[in-house]
């Protein structure tokens, strides 16, 4: 299998993680895509996935499989024992409401703020972006406190669970944890009251798929590159 993505980035860097709970990574080729030239945004890369975005898993038969949430579930169930997606009807259901709060409430609204507020990918990218660009930085900001509403809401989920869907670390989790991580390269800052986040946010940071690869992961040279 091949994995097109950008070490550094919060969406690759949760199919990153899946691999590694799933004992995959041996069986995959990374191929990097350079976001900040718009690579992903050129015929080549347009022709694996319309969206334009990343990751993109491409199966040995030439399938093309992208967005995190679907690929994260082909992973998962490829061994007929899913660890982060669910067993129970309830289990699916729980971990696919918290993964779809964690991207609309957390990791969208972060990447919405970083885009449009901020300087984002730099120049190349900006023909992409809405047209109306230039006059929605008060849009981009309020962004922002959408997500430090998510933040709210997760330290809030935090006190009552060991983890983001229940009981048990899921793809949910790996949302949240690349939301945050995403949030700290856009200057977003998890508030100092928001202990209960920032104590799972610590706790996960050990577990033996995530602790090795958070630095390797969200490794920040692009994001360098442009000022940040």
């Amino acid at each position: 299998m091949k994995i097109f993505d950008r070490p550094g980035f919060p969406n690759p860097a949760r199919i990153r993680i899946v691999l590694a709970e799933k004992g995959l990574e041996p069986q995959v080729e990374f191929v990097s895509v350079d976001l900040i030239a718009a690579e992903h945004k050129q015929p080549a890369f347009l022709e694996k996935n319309p969206s334009g975005v990343l990751p993109v898993l491409q199966l040995d038969d030439g399938t093309y499989i992208a967005e995190a949430t679907a690929i994260t579930e082909y992973l998962d169930n490829l061994d007929g024992d899913p660890k982060l997606t669910g067993k129970t009807p309830k289990e699916k259901a729980l971990i696919h409401m918290m993964q779809k709060r964690a991207e609309t409430e957390l990791l969208d609204a972060v990447g919405d703020y970083f885009h449009y507020a901020t300087p984002g990918l730099g120049a190349a990218l900006q023909v992409f972006k809405s047209p109306e660009w230039a006059g929605r930085r008060d849009w981009g900001n309020r962004q922002r406190d959408r997500a430090l509403g998510g933040m709210k809401y997760f330290d809030t989920v935090s006190r009552s669970h060991p983890y983001v869907a229940g009981d048990a670390f899921s793809m949910a989790d790996i949302t949240v944890f690349a939301g945050l991580m995403f949030a700290d390269a856009a200057g977003i800052a998890v508030p100092e009251d928001y202990s209960a986040l920032t104590a799972w946010r610590a706790k996960v940071s050990e577990l033996p798929s995530v602790k090795n690869r958070s630095g390797q992961t969200f490794v920040t040279e692009d994001l360098r590159r442009l000022g940040f």
